[in-house]
């Protein structure tokens, strides 16, 4: 396992096509977004509690996510813009996106490798059934 995560928002465009937006955040796609907004990440998550982090920010975050996804997928194609970030916000609101992108940004943020539970284990051996 690595420090990576994986999100996904369902985008509709005005003639209610729906299309999956898949996103993948890792440190290098972290680290690409930081110099594009030219701040940290960790600042951008504080900001929500105080109020200086908005549109821009989510923005770059979404690109980055997005192109990650795209060179993962090995898709042929120009590489993801910050309108088609944008276009992405304006087809799912921005509370859906600030959401799902800040909450794969955190679990990469808090990624521990000693710490990591196999998909389908319990926790401590603990009956899952109770």
């Amino acid at each position: 396992m690595t420090a990576r995560f994986e999100g996904h928002l369902t985008a509709e465009d005005d003639r209610g096509k729906t299309r999956e937006v898949r996103i993948l955040f890792t440190n290098r796609a972290l680290a690409e977004a930081e110099q594009a907004m030219g701040k940290g990440v960790i600042g951008v998550a504080q900001g929500f509690a105080t109020g200086s982090t908005g549109l821009f920010e989510v923005a770059h975050l979404l690109r980055a996510g997005m192109e990650h996804a795209r060179r993962e997928a090995k898709q042929r194609g120009r590489p993801i813009t910050l309108n088609d970030a944008y276009e992405v916000l304006d087809q799912c609101g921005f509370s859906r996106v600030a959401q799902t992108v800040m909450e794969s940004v955190a679990a990469v943020l808090s990624y521990d490798p000693d710490n990591v539970i196999p998909l389908g284990e319990p926790e401590n051996g603990a009956d899952p059934n109770g």
